[in-house]
C-alpha cells in the first residue's frame, strides 16, 4: 500500500521539478536570448538580401527557446512544400510557443506579421523592423493601409509571410474570429494560402502565464490553397475554407 502510494507521487513531483527547472531556464532564455539575439540581428541586418539574416537569428533564437523550456517538436506535412515558394501561412495561435515552433519549422524565409506594440519594444523591436517583419496597427486605419501595402511590396520581394488570422491568443484552445487583413493580403498578391495547425503548445504555456510544462508540439503544414480559385469577391468562401482546413489541423472545432 505506502509502495503504491509512492510510486503515484513520484510522477507528480518529477512534473512539478522538470516544470520549475524549465520555468526558470525558459523565462530566462526568453530575456536574455531575445536580448542577444536581437542585438545579432541589429548587427547583421545590413548583410543583403533584406532580412534573411535576421530570420536566420530567428532561427537560432527559436530552436534555443525550445530547447531550454524542454519543448519536443514534430513537424508534419500533407504534401512537401518548397522552401523556394512564396506563400502566406495562416496558423491558429494558443500560445507564446506558437512562434518559436512555427520559426523553426517554416520551410523557408519568412516574415510576421505582428501587432504595432511589439515593434515598440525596445532593442527586440528595433530588431523586427530591421528583419521586415510587418506592423499592423488595428486602431489606425491610414496606418493599417500603410502596413498592408508595405506587406504587399515584402511578398513581392520574394519572401513568405506568417499571418495568425485570430489576431491574439486563444484563451480557450478554441478557434476565435478571423480577421480579414491576412485574407485580403492573399487575394491582393495572388500568393497561396497554406493553413497550419498547432497541437499543444497551451499545455507548455497557456495566455496569462509565466509556468512553463516541458511537452511535445506538433506543427502541421496543410496543402497550398489556391487563393485565384475564390477570387475578391470569394473572400468570405476562403476565409471559411481555411478556417476549416486549420481547425483539421489542429484538431479543433471550425
Amino acid at each position: 500500500m505506502i509502495e503504491n502510494e509512492t510510486s503515484r507521487r513520484e510522477p507528480s513531483l518529477w512534473k512539478r521539478l522538470t516544470s520549475l527547472l524549465a520555468t526558470v531556464s525558459g523565462n530566462l532564455y526568453l530575456i536574455w536570448g531575445s536580448l542577444l539575439f536581437s542585438v545579432l540581428s541589429i548587427l547583421g541586418a545590413w548583410i543583403p538580401p533584406r532580412g534573411n539574416w535576421v530570420f536566420q537569428m530567428a532561427r537560432l533564437w527559436s530552436h534555443g527557446l525550445l530547447l531550454f523550456s524542454g519543448v519536443r517538436l514534430d513537424v508534419e506535412y500533407v504534401e512537401p512544400l518548397s522552401a523556394d515558394q512564396c506563400c502566406i501561412y495562416m496558423s491558429n495561435h494558443q500560445s507564446v510557443f506558437d512562434i518559436p515552433a512555427l520559426i523553426t519549422s517554416l520551410p523557408g524565409q519568412t516574415r510576421l506579421l505582428a501587432k504595432q506594440s511589439l515593434f515598440r519594444i525596445p532593442i527586440f523591436g528595433w530588431a523586427m523592423k530591421a528583419g521586415g517583419f510587418i506592423s499592423i496597427d488595428r486602431k489606425n486605419r491610414s496606418k493599417a493601409k500603410e502596413s498592408f501595402n508595405s506587406a504587399v511590396s515584402r511578398l513581392k520581394e520574394g519572401s513568405s509571410t506568417l499571418v495568425f488570422p485570430e489576431g491574439t491568443r486563444s484563451l480557450d484552445g478554441e478557434l476565435q474570429p478571423f480577421e480579414r487583413g491576412g485574407f485580403l493580403l492573399a487575394l491582393k498578391s495572388g500568393l497561396p494560402i497554406v493553413p497550419v495547425g498547432v497541437i499543444g503548445s497551451m499545455a507548455i504555456r497557456r495566455r496569462g502565464s509565466y509556468v512553463v510544462r516541458p511537452g511535445r508540439i506538433t506543427v502541421r503544414y496543410g496543402r497550398p490553397l489556391r487563393v485565384e480559385d475564390f477570387g475578391v469577391r470569394g473572400k468570405q468562401d476562403l476565409t471559411q475554407r481555411v478556417r476549416e482546413e486549420i481547425a483539421i489541423l489542429a484538431g479543433l472545432e471550425p
